[in-house]
């Protein structure tokens, strides 16, 4: 049985990753990896600059542009588009500088008139249009000007119309000391889905496409019948799932290896000087490393890091079960499709759920979710990481999560052994309760 089995796993490996398009295929997958971790130097390359400041030039006949300066900072701090902009005071005429944009220019021209009216006026010229956040950062900087002019005309010193100009210092204080802080909370939960959550994501989408291509195609040939008749339906099961889930772990090691390749090279192109833009990624990656340290996501991650990936295997391994049963069942990729919508539903709540953790701290719902199996490896690592469950909690979903995989192929295995010699394709779901009865009659 075990020469058996080991033959089949070696053939089944041997098809799926000894061909020219799953090379091809990770070929392309690097590249893009690669090219995405690296998307500002391909753009540098060819003509970009991260580091080039797009100029606000302010034509001020109101002596109000150190406001104005002032005012446009701050808001450009708040939202972070700090380093995207420069202010500078121009002393050209207005027909000059209009006479200097081009389509190499992207410079802002702001005119600050003085009005007996409106107390002022302003005129904001560019190339081509402006984005919507770029306009709302000069809009409201231009009516906190227009606001301090206003005030000025009512007598009050410089020292008062700042400090009524000037954006409230706000000073956030949390007394729980269990409590994490909220903007952390959020970082964690987005670096989860976006590392371990999405890929796996797309991982399992992978393996219950494979199996069920995979079956059906040996189905349709007729040649699952050759196949039977020299091993158990024990054994073409397990070996359907074992080199099904090897190669997504294959898979999955690979995007890994990718992603440090494409860390590499960026951090080796920084290293050499060849492109100075990395400064603000470098500087980004540092205070999230800070920011995970100070939180203690970085030591749970380390404590449970093992439970996490055990966790992650048996749920391929449960997927595979749940996509070879539903395989077997089906005589055709289209029937098997429809058979699928169910498991991408799973998939898809499982998903939302894990999105919307931080969101709802603390909800029994999520916790209970995390405990039930195909749900599991998706909700219990991330509220794992969010402080919302321990590592025994954690471990107790693997452990329901390994004990589902058991029972579920015990049972799944009745319906395997009738349904992969069965080639009717009417009444899909009669047949799968049928062949649970026949089994038990037995």
């Amino acid at each position: 049985m075990k020469t058996k089995l080991k033959f089949l796993i070696r053939q089944s490996l041997n098809k799926k990753i000894k061909t020219k398009w799953f090379k091809v295929a990770n070929i392309l997958i690097a590249i893009c990896l690669i090219g995405i971790a690296n998307i500002d130097r391909i753009i540098t390359l060819f003509g970009g600059d991260f580091e080039e400041k797009r100029e606000i030039l302010v034509l001020d006949q109101t002596n109000q542009y150190d406001i104005f300066q002032m005012n446009f900072n701050q808001i450009a701090e708040t939202l972070g588009e700090m380093k995207n902009f420069e202010v500078k005071k121009s002393t050209e005429n207005k027909d000059t500088l209009i006479k200097n944009l081009n389509e190499d220019s992207d410079s802002i021209i702001i005119l600050l008139n003085p009005d007996i009216k409106d107390y002022i006026t302003s005129e904001v010229i560019s190339y081509d249009p402006i984005d919507t956040v770029t306009y709302q950062l000069i809009s409201t900087t231009l009516n906190q000007v227009k606001s301090s002019v206003v005030l000025q005309t009512s007598g009050l010193t410089e020292e008062e119309i700042l400090a009524l100009t000037s954006p409230v210092n706000v000073i956030r204080t949390v007394t729980n000391e269990n409590v994490e802080n909220a903007e952390s909370k959020d970082m964690i939960s987005a670096s989860l889905i976006l590392v371990f959550i999405v890929p796996f994501f797309f991982l399992i989408t992978m393996l219950t496409q494979m199996i069920g291509a995979e079956i059906n195609d040996e189905k349709s040939t007729r040649g699952m019948e050759i196949i039977i008749s020299n091993v158990s339906p024990k054994v073409h099961f397990l070996s359907k799932i074992t080199a099904s889930t090897l190669f997504v772990v294959i898979q999955g090691l690979l995007l890994l290896l990718y992603g440090v390749i494409a860390y590499v090279i960026r951090a080796l192109i920084s290293a050499s000087g060849a492109f100075s833009v990395s400064g603000d990624v470098a500087s980004s990656i540092s205070e999230f490393m800070t920011l995970i340290k100070e939180s203690g996501a970085l030591d749970l991650l380390l404590r449970g890091l093992p439970i996490i990936l055990i966790l992650f295997i048996v749920s391929f391994l449960a997927y595979a079960i749940l996509a070879g049963v539903l395989a077997s069942m089906t005589t055709s990729i289209e029937d098997y499709q429809q058979l699928q919508t169910p498991l991408m539903i799973i998939l898809l709540v499982g998903y939302y759920i894990a999105i919307m953790a931080s969101q709802f701290d603390g909800a029994l719902f999520v916790k209970i979710t995390s405990y039930i199996p195909l749900l599991s490896f998706l909700v219990a690592p991330v509220i794992y990481m969010l402080g919302q469950t321990t590592l025994i909690e954690l471990t107790l979903s693997t452990v329901i999560c390994i004990a589902f995989v058991f029972v579920f192929f015990h049972y799944g295995l009745r319906i395997y052994k009738v349904g992969i010699l069965n080639y009717s394709s009417s009444k899909l779901w009669k047949k799968i309760f049928k062949s649970m009865r026949q089994k038990e009659e037995k």
